[in-house]
């Protein structure tokens, strides 16, 4: 395989642009290569695990499954763009870390079963029979903030992708032979997280193009509305340093060696213990440990757009009100469908490689199973 198809996500180009602006510019979208791979990690029956309360180790294995990736990738110098959905993960992978990324997610998998009783949907869809079969799959990069920029998709092809995987009568070898799984980073140290003001909610929220609309210009419009709404992304971020709270109970430290190691280990749970119970002394008492808050929430993923924009945001309850009524002008306009869900936090866990450097981001999902309760909403409006 070519290096410049290997290397195709860390030379794309990143763009400067307001994420509106850039959604409604056709022309700053490219192809992937044809060599390349959707790769799909879901938990199977979320919505009844978040049902029963299991929401917070929902979102550890749906993180997990995201690290195991990242840290594959970055063991083989490859930036692969990655879409964090609160009970699992889509990634666009080259070839050559395809049986790799295939069998770290099996071995996962086992770990998610054996511990929680959650079993994944793990597969794998070729670009090259997406392009074939006409599906829309555009790529391109902007910048969030000065530290932190995200893949942006065109299309409806990881969609395509996740729903056929995840479909009952999907079936594909996976062999786990050799695989290393390395959930080194993971932390899942933080409390649930109250919005930075009093008066404010969280939203978890799903959009989707409908089959004859130009996704282009809708999102386009759509994001202008957030922001005119909401204010810029950094401002509707639901986290903020001065209400970062470090909690980790027995339970939750038990659960998040389970999830990294596949087991209790001893010397794990004394190291998990003290940064549970001093950790936040260093954090906000320490020039470095401010920096490393600040940088946290300025590296915090609550943006994904995959085809869709799915996004945990913060405001009062007049903002929503006002993008809801919005939203559904555009539904009843048959543009897009729509799902959220509202709660009084959210909740976020960390990769974290190196926390004086930029080598860290912060996957948020809202209180409660946010994200897997949004689309259940979406979904209910398939049934009317």
């Amino acid at each position: 395989m070519s290096e410049i198809n290997t290397n195709f996500y860390s030379d794309l180009a990143i763009h400067d642009s307001s994420i509106s602006e850039l959604i409604g510019d056709r022309e700053k979208f490219c192809r992937l290569p044809d060599s390349w791979h959707i790769l799909v990690a879901d938990i199977r029956n979320s919505t009844q695990a978040v049902a029963e309360g299991k929401h917070n180790n929902v979102n550890l294995v749906a993180t997990g499954c995201v690290i195991a990736i990242l840290n594959l990738a970055e063991s083989n110098n490859i930036n692969v763009p990655f879409f964090f959905g609160g009970d699992g993960a889509v990634f666009l992978i080259p070839e050559e870390l395809k049986d790799n990324s295939l069998a770290v997610l099996e071995k996962h998998n086992q770990n998610a079963r054996k511990n929680f009783n959650f079993s994944l949907s793990i597969g794998s869809f070729s670009i090259a029979d997406i392009y074939r079969e006409n599906i829309g799959l555009q790529i391109a990069r902007v910048r969030v903030n000065k530290n932190f920029n995200i893949p942006v998709i065109l299309g409806t092809a990881l969609q395509y992708a996740e729903n056929r995987i995840k479909n009952n009568d999907y079936s594909q070898q996976i062999s786990t032979n050799g695989a290393q799984l390395d959930l080194s980073g993971m932390e899942c140290k933080w409390d649930r997280i109250r919005p930075p003001m009093e008066d404010q909610e969280v939203i978890s929220l799903i959009i989707e193009g409908c089959e004859e609309s130009d996704f282009s210009r809708v999102y386009s419009k759509i994001m202008a509305a957030i922001d005119d709404i909401y204010g810029s992304v950094g401002r509707r971020k639901p986290i903020s340093v001065k209400k970062l709270k470090i909690k980790a109970g027995l339970h939750r430290i038990n659960a998040e060696l389970r999830t990294k190691l596949g087991r209790w280990s001893l010397p794990a749970f004394l190291k998990s213990f003290m940064i549970a119970n001093f950790g936040e002394l260093y954090l906000k008492n320490t020039k470095a440990g401010m920096t490393y808050l600040q940088k946290l929430v300025e590296l915090s993923d609550n943006l994904s757009l995959d085809g869709r924009i799915n996004t945990v945001i913060t405001g009062n309850s007049s903002q929503r009100k006002k993008l809801t009524a919005y939203l559904d002008k555009l539904e009843k306009l048959q543009l897009i469908r729509y799902g959220y869900h509202v709660s009084e936090e959210s909740i976020m866990s960390c990769y974290v490689k190196d926390t004086s450097t930029d080598q860290h981001v912060h996957f948020i999902d809202g209180g409660d199973g946010g994200y897997t309760k949004a689309a259940n909403h979406l979904k209910s409006k398939y049934k009317v």
